[in-house]
């Protein structure tokens, strides 16, 4: 037997193939140097003139220079930051957080109000005794500065005047002398002459003793129950029974008998001074 022959493909299929395997690569290679030097992109057509140019972003001044957006930022987050310490140390807050505290503490109910509530009604308070100053501070100063009228420098010095007096308000002279002396300075012939710092660290003070003050007071009435409690178990002979346990009862009966929420904040409402 003959071996079988080997078919060969027809020439024009040849060619066929052969067409189809070059091209593209021609093709690839007239692409290439268009891809490294692209046709410069045509440029929208303006009418009559150029495209107006960004506006400088400055939105605040101090005094007759702009500030920059991020020197804003920064003042911002720095004020943010700064805001706790400000609110313990210019407003109300710190008076009535530590009555609170000690009210809580002669009743005997341990953690009841919790620290949630006994904050929240703080601040509400605070707000309230607040509220006229920090209006006053608004049409004054910090209003008329957003709409315009007047520079920063003049709106700081009017906006804190009101606070300013309300902080003198609460400050003993004992304490404002006491930290002038510290501070070297002596005797200041208006209160615009006070610096801040010793304006602020006077007003913490005065409010402490303050505080500590109507607390004591506070405390009398519950010393007294659980004095009687005590004389009677041991009388009774029930030395190891806790007054404590017994006079908590009745020291809540006697603060609800008597309204002791309601008096309690409106004294402390009614102990500051109003400008």
């Amino acid at each position: 037997m003959s071996a079988p022959r080997t078919r060969l493909l027809p020439w024009p299929l040849l060619l066929a193939l052969l067409a189809v395997l070059v091209l593209p690569l021609t093709a690839l290679a007239q692409a290439a140097p268009a891809a490294q030097n692209p046709a410069p992109i045509a440029e929208p057509a303006t009418q009559g003139s150029a495209l107006p140019a960004l506006p400088n972003v400055s939105v605040g001044r101090i005094g007759n220079d702009p500030v920059s957006v991020p020197l804003q930022t920064l003042l911002l987050m720095t004020g943010i930051t700064l805001l706790p310490s400000l609110l313990l140390v210019m407003t109300a807050f710190t008076r009535i957080t530590i009555v609170l505290a000690l009210l809580r503490q002669a009743l005997g109910t341990g953690q009841s109000p919790s620290n949630q509530v006994m904050i929240g009604l703080a601040l509400f308070l605070t707000a309230m005794i607040m509220m006229p100053v920090w209006q006053k501070a608004w049409d004054s100063g910090f209003g008329p500065y957003l709409n315009g009228q007047i520079d920063f420098r003049t709106a700081w010095d009017l906006g804190m005047s009101p606070l300013r007096a309300f902080m003198l308000a609460q400050i003993r002279d004992t304490d404002l002398m006491t930290f002038a002396g510290l501070s070297g300075h002596g005797a200041y012939n208006s209160p615009a002459e006070i610096p801040f710092p010793t304006l602020a660290a006077s007003f913490v003070t005065s409010e402490l003793k303050t505080a500590f003050e109507i607390g004591f007071l506070i405390y009398i009435p519950f010393v007294i129950i659980d004095l009687v409690v005590a004389s009677v178990l041991m009388s009774m002979g029930m030395m190891m029974l806790s007054p404590m346990l017994i006079s908590a009862p009745f020291k809540i009966l006697l603060f609800v008998l008597v309204d002791g929420w309601v008096l309690t904040v409106g004294t402390l409402a009614a102990s500051f001074n109003s400008i």
